[in-house]
């Protein structure tokens, strides 16, 4: 996997680790508002982050995050021809990519606090929850989170940090490494099992 990390920039790297941030969670929404939802979430990862291992946050990823809609985009144009016998091997890879990357990155971005500061009115889009993060070397970054609805809970389907959507550099990692390997998705699902 070596060829994807030497490709994400610090924001980049920062914007993984965001989203691993906005998908830790022990429960489901239980009919809380989408502010308290991603505020409970960040208790509970600030935990999680402490234990630092790379299945703890696989296990919360596939429990919390849009997975179907984060793979797919993801791939682009090469969704279409993934054979949907496939996408759970991809799914698995991503999850375990991503979770590697944020296992590794996180003692660099360790969090003091994380306070939900607003929730904007949401509609079939999602409903984006802003926060502010402070890590424990003082820096502060805002946050912004786009969680979707679904069934009884939430999944939380991107996460906005220093200007940019996490799912846009998967976006072109994925979709570059795909390119780079004769346009064939099989290519990435084959490098995220490794």
């Amino acid at each position: 996997m070596g060829w994807a990390f030497s490709r994400i920039s610090s924001a980049a790297c920062l914007a993984v680790f965001a989203a691993c941030f906005a998908v830790i969670s022990a429960g489901g929404a239980r009919a809380e508002s989408p502010a308290v939802y991603m505020q409970r979430v960040q208790n509970e990862l600030m935990v999680a982050q402490k234990s630092g291992g790379v299945a703890q946050f696989a296990q919360v990823l596939r429990s919390h995050m849009d997975v179907p809609s984060i793979g797919l985009t993801a791939l682009g144009p090469h969704a279409r021809t993934l054979p949907k016998s496939e996408r759970p091997a991809y799914y698995n890879g991503m999850i375990n990519f991503i979770a590697k990357y944020a296992a590794k990155e996180a003692p660099k971005y360790m969090v003091r606090s994380a306070v939900v500061t607003g929730q904007g009115p949401g509609d079939h889009g999602g409903t984006n929850v802003d926060t502010r993060i402070t890590l424990v070397s003082g820096e502060s970054y805002d946050i912004r989170w786009l969680v979707m609805k679904s069934g009884s809970t939430y999944k939380v389907r991107d996460a906005q940090v220093v200007g940019f959507w996490m799912t846009a550099f998967l976006d072109d990692l994925f979709q570059n490494y795909i390119s780079e390997n004769g346009n064939n998705p099989r290519a990435l699902v084959l490098a995220l099992s490794r």
